[in-house]
């Protein structure tokens, strides 16, 4: 029998902001279905495009990657708009596959603004649903 495997949890910290948001993977299919491309490349970069499109039900991986963006814009408490772009705010995967947060530079200079260090985010979704939880937090 072999010893167990240490998992390491990304550092934790100060909590300065938290967000939440779920969306109805339908209303994601809907605004896709009627401006396609238009929606798509004014909400996500590249990077999600290529993932959520390379998965069997890419809707719901679109409106879980939607909801992690609002999570993110309502942790900062500024929403989607001047200070925070759609795009300033990417979910990629980490080495365990966890969802992790990258920023753009407008987001990074928000994040150094609040005095948070990193983004946490968890994401979920079934065939009708999607959530995120995201917490801007400070490394002590």
């Amino acid at each position: 029998m072999s010893a167990p495997r240490l998992i390491s949890l990304p550092p934790g910290g100060l909590l300065i902001g938290l967000g939440a948001d779920m969306i109805e993977v339908a209303r994601i299919a809907g605004v896709l279905e009627r401006q396609g491309d238009r929606f798509l490349d004014r909400v996500f970069t590249d990077e999600e495009r290529a993932y959520c499109f390379g998965m069997k039900y890419p809707h719901k991986h679109l409106a879980a990657r939607f909801a992690a963006k609002e999570a993110v814009s309502k942790a900062f408490t500024t929403g989607v708009g001047a200070e925070l772009g759609w795009k300033s705010i990417s979910v990629y995967h980490g080495e365990r596959h966890e969802p992790r947060v990258r920023l753009d530079e407008q987001g990074a200079a928000l994040l150094a603004q609040v005095g948070g260090s990193s983004i946490l985010l968890t994401l979920s979704h079934t065939d009708t649903a999607a959530m995120a939880v995201a917490a801007i937090v400070k490394a002590v």
